[in-house]
């Protein structure tokens, strides 16, 4: 049987960081619970503090295909490699040099949005079509392919 999946981001800023991502990835905030317009308001009413609420966010993918990404707050930060991370396909069905131009473009998007990019690994056929290592604005790690 098929599962839902989230993926969970620990992080020292929840609402930053979801912004990032949204921004890569074209998700959007998870709407606040019926009833409220906004999630200040949802969280004022749920009696959360101020310095609370930024705690945790959510994303979601608008067309509904892409799992939900959850950002939840803790209080140390990366300490080491990722042992999972994402893939971010932004280049599907580009080959060469086209491939690599369109990966270059997109890292430099989302280091103007505050990613770092750390490597970048050309193509060497038959199996490796190129990528570029790049790092969220809290250092973790991921690939444009």
């Amino acid at each position: 049987m098929a599962r839902d999946v989230q993926i969970t981001f620990d992080c020292g800023d929840p609402a930053g960081l979801a912004a990032f991502w949204a921004e890569a990835l074209g998700y959007r905030l998870q709407d606040p619970p019926p009833g409220f317009q906004t999630w200040d308001e949802a969280l004022a009413a749920m009696n959360v503090p101020p310095e609370r609420r930024n705690d945790a966010s959510a994303l979601i993918d608008p067309e509904g295909a892409g799992p939900r990404l959850f950002f939840q707050r803790v209080p140390e930060g990366k300490q080491a490699k990722n042992r999972v991370h994402l893939d971010v396909r932004a280049a599907p069905g580009l080959t060469g040099d086209d491939r690599m131009a369109a990966l270059q473009a997109e890292a430099e998007r989302l280091v103007s949005r505050g990613a770092t990019r750390l490597q970048r690994y050309e193509p060497a056929p038959p199996l490796g079509n190129g990528h570029i290592v790049m790092a969220d604005p809290e250092g973790n790690e991921f690939c444009l392919d």
